[in-house]
């Protein structure tokens, strides 16, 4: 597998209201699965934009493509997909995760506890017929070179994944940040004083020097089409 191989998947967009943007203005953003090839079998990360309640319908006006016309573009189909990797539980990433009964879905431990037990998300598309869970405690390498990595910060339960592949590594970043300016400031912060920069510095997030020991050639983002190079 070469870094190239992952591919992209559309999934859909909504419309983030101006009281969460920061910014006094609605913003329209992309909502992005990824599919790869490795040595634990055909990995999706991520499944699109779920049906919510009608308040949260009407609050993220989402515009949704189905998992299955996602995967069609790539010549796959759902019979094709070993298995799932939800970066988190939130309904615009677990969306098609109930087309995929009886495929073992990865989160960590903690993230399906929350989601199951407080108001967090959209139960149906958590506890589902055929749901069937591979629970993690922390890192994992589920096959040679396919690891997973906590990133707590959006949600404590977040994860990514990397891929190490023939020609470096690919980092699947989900929403450990919005964009990839955010990665970009972060990495920056995590090599501050290798750099030559005094104190006071910004502080890295906990888990980007784990991230960043893998020298990653590539990170792509669950809601940012644009990718991190180094």
């Amino acid at each position: 597998m070469r870094v190239d191989d992952v591919a992209r998947l559309d999934l859909g967009t909504f419309v983030r209201p101006a009281e969460e943007t920061g910014t006094g203005s609605p913003r329209v953003e992309a909502v992005f699965g990824y599919v790869a090839r490795t040595p634990a079998g055909v990995l999706l990360l991520d499944t699109g934009l779920g049906e919510a309640d009608a308040e949260t319908e009407a609050w993220y006006r989402p515009h949704r493509i189905l998992v299955d016309d996602a995967l069609r573009k790539l010549s796959l189909t759902r019979d094709d997909v070993d298995l799932i990797v939800n970066c988190h539980l939130h309904f615009d990433h677990i969306g098609g995760n109930p087309s995929f009964a009886g495929t073992p879905i990865h989160c960590q431990r903690t993230e399906l506890e929350v989601a199951q037990t407080t108001d967090y998300t959209v139960p149906k598309l958590v506890d589902f017929a055929g749901a069937t869970y591979e629970l993690l405690d922390g890192e994992t390498e589920l096959a040679p070179g396919v690891h997973v990595i906590p990133t707590p910060g959006h949600v404590d339960g977040h994860q990514s994944v990397v891929l190490e592949c023939d020609d470096g590594s690919i980092v699947l970043a989900g929403q450990a940040h919005d964009t990839a300016s955010a990665w970009s400031a972060d990495a920056l912060a995590a090599r501050a004083a290798g750099l030559g920069h005094e104190p006071p510095l910004p502080l890295p997030s906990p888990w980007m020097a784990r991230l960043l020991e893998f020298d990653p050639r590539r990170v792509v983002f669950a809601h940012d089409a644009a990718v991190w190079m180094p």
